[in-house]
């Protein structure tokens, strides 16, 4: 049988759906029915800088949602018809542009009722990055909630980029580690938003760095240990560096840009979000096994979604306005089955 996929079609070339036959689980892996696949802004860089894929035509896409339809050998806790989310990889078979995925099931997990499909595809490799990079202890090394609940009470945190993806998940982290002080920058149409999350504070992210700096302190003398940096531009990273403890660690999802000069006890650490790399796979296989609990007491909550339309076709032009920064607050979702 065939199903409908998308396509970059060259290195740098233009994304094209086409078809591609069905492929069976192989041992540890379920066979998902794709209902949603949300974009990142990896998905647009790959296809304008031609990094990280080397053979194509290539599937991209990294978050899926949809419906277990078969279950490979040494899988457990999964079934045929189960509601599932899971962390995809650019691997053609493995990617979550196309209508039918493989699923590694150490990185699947069930949703709950409450929980769509759409909502649900929001939240594998924005969450992933959030939690490893505040718990792995490659990178600020925090004591996992799941190990010691609350563990940081009475202690600050700084999320920078508070309304991306990444950075709701990371408030949500910060929360279900006990931090008192939770304080994001974010534009402040998204203050409400992200104090459901569970920001104590929201800074206006369009203030000068040394005006954050003003503002966080009007907040809290206590010392800012650990800044998690969602955005990691220049700007933003020379405002967590203006933001940091000595002794503290700021977490950026893109190169360093800032360096500790002599004598400076700040570190400054570059996370991968992705749970294949040799460094996270431990961590985050114990992470995805408490994932379904939180999912079900609702102490994780999804993205803001937009649907996009015309299935798979839609992608393209959602990448596009992903790279023109034309979203914000909010995981653009396609959803292949309506391919036409």
């Amino acid at each position: 049988m065939s199903q409908k996929v998308l396509y970059l079609q060259s290195k740098q070339g233009a994304f094209a759906v086409g078809a591609n036959k069905i492929p069976h689980p192989g041992h540890g892996e379920v066979l998902l029915r794709v209902t949603a696949a949300a974009l990142n802004p990896i998905d647009w860089k790959v296809q304008a800088y031609g990094v990280i894929v080397n053979r194509y035509p290539a599937i991209l896409g990294m978050d899926a949602a949809g419906t277990v339809e078969e279950v490979g050998a040494g899988v457990t806790g999964l079934a045929k018809g189960d509601r599932v989310i899971t962390h995809t990889q650019y691997e053609n078979k493995h990617a979550a542009f196309q209508q039918y995925v493989l699923a590694v099931a150490d990185f699947t997990a069930k949703i709950p009722a409450e929980v769509s499909d759409d909502e649900g595809a929001s939240i594998p490799l924005g969450l992933d990055t959030a939690v490893i990079g505040l718990f792995g202890s490659q990178y600020a090394g925090l004591v996992a909630p799941w190990d010691q609940p609350g563990k940081y009470g009475g202690q600050t945190i700084v999320i920078l980029g508070g309304s991306s993806s990444v950075g709701a998940y990371a408030i949500q982290a910060a929360r279900l580690a006990g931090f008192s002080t939770i304080i994001a920058t974010a534009s402040l149409r998204h203050e409400e938003y992200l104090e459901d999350l569970g920001a104590t504070h929201v800074v206006d992210r369009q203030l000068s760095p040394s005006d954050i700096k003003i503002e966080v302190e009007s907040i809290t003398s206590s010392p800012v240990k650990t800044v998690y940096d969602a955005i990691s531009t220049k700007e933003t990273q020379e405002t967590g560096w203006l933001l940091l403890a000595q002794g503290g660690k700021m977490v950026v999802t893109l190169g360093a840009l800032v360096q500790p000069g002599t004598g400076d006890t700040r570190q400054v650490l570059q996370v991968s979000g992705v749970p294949y790399a040799p460094q996270n796979r431990d961590f985050s296989r114990v992470f995805w096994r408490h994932l379904e609990v939180y999912l079900e007491d609702g102490d994780i909550l999804p993205n803001n979604i937009e649907v996009l339309p015309d299935g798979l076709r839609g992608i393209a032009e959602g990448l596009e306005r992903l790279q023109r920064n034309e979203v914000s607050g909010a995981k653009l979702v396609a959803r292949p089955q309506e391919t036409l």
